[in-house]
């Protein structure tokens, strides 16, 4: 077996094993599997020398989504070791939940941040593709259309909540990610190789980073509910208790897991399978 080809294999296994992890709620296996799952996937990239012309954009995607996936993982020992458990109750001997709240919403914007770069690295290796033009692109751009249209509703119901601007500031680099994501996958359908295998990565991708930003969203819609009460209202601050999903199924991330993780992934076999056929062309 070819290097290139036990990479590409250790990369599905370490995928599947993270989300089969996070369907059990054993969130540090998942994160390990999923950061080992996008570094075999960077090297799969780097050694696959037939693809010259999108390598280094896509590995350069790929790279930033490990990054991504090892600050995740680094955050989550921290709460772990500094805690014993995700609550917030724990943490209000040293600081107040509102700030522990607000520097959670940091964080995750900062790994937005790096998923909307990334985002932009896969992008710019599809620009990259040669256009075969005909109707192939049809289809994704209606897909795109739909996408958009879908996500676009769901966003405009957070706009006349809370004041725009405050909202834009945390959200812009999710927002930047599902933009970047959607406008790849209209350009993607030209571009595809035969198996069709970047279009459907990069909706996967799409749909990652508008679930991306309904999180973010979500998290400083209550954020700023909590630090900035209504007037005249009381509010009461209690401890919270542990809640570790630990021993019950979590249906909900392992799909999400398997969602991102299949993105990345068939993102960039597409990519090089496409800038294979094409110089073979």
């Amino acid at each position: 077996m070819r290097l290139s080809s036990g990479l590409l294999v250790a990369s599905g296994v370490a995928g599947l094993l993270s989300a089969a992890a996070a369907l059990l709620a054993m969130t540090a296996a998942s994160l390990q599997f999923g950061l080992v799952m996008l570094a075999a996937l960077l090297g799969y990239v780097l050694v696959s020398r037939a693809a010259r012309r999108v390598r280094w954009t896509v590995a350069a995607g790929v790279g930033l989504f490990a990054v991504v996936a090892a600050l995740r993982l680094f955050w989550y020992q921290e709460q772990v070791d500094a805690a014993g458990w995700l609550s917030y109750g724990q943490g209000l001997a040293k600081t107040s939940m509102v700030a522990r709240w607000r520097e959670q919403l940091d964080r995750e914007r900062l790994a937005a941040l790096g998923l909307a770069l990334g985002v932009l690295g896969l992008a710019a290796g599809v620009l990259a593709l040669p256009s075969r033009g005909g109707r192939r692109g049809a289809a994704t751009t209606v897909l795109t259309l739909l996408l958009f249209a879908w996500f676009g509703l769901g966003a405009a119901r957070d706009l006349g909540r809370h004041p725009l601007p405050e909202l834009l500031g945390t959200v812009w680099p999710a927002l930047l990610a599902a933009l970047l994501s959607m406008g790849a996958l209209a350009l993607s359908g030209r571009r595809a190789d035969r198996r069709w295998l970047l279009p459907v990565g990069l909706f996967l991708l799409a749909l990652d980073a508008t679930r991306t930003y309904s999180d973010l969203a979500g998290a400083w819609s209550g954020w700023w509910s909590l630090a900035h009460p209504p007037g005249g209202a009381f509010l009461e601050v209690g401890v919270a208790v542990s809640t570790s999903p630990e021993g019950s199924l979590q249906v909900s991330w392992a799909v999400e897991r398997a969602i991102a993780l299949a993105g990345a992934g068939l993102v960039a076999v597409g990519a090089l399978r496409s800038s294979r056929e094409a110089d073979a062309s």
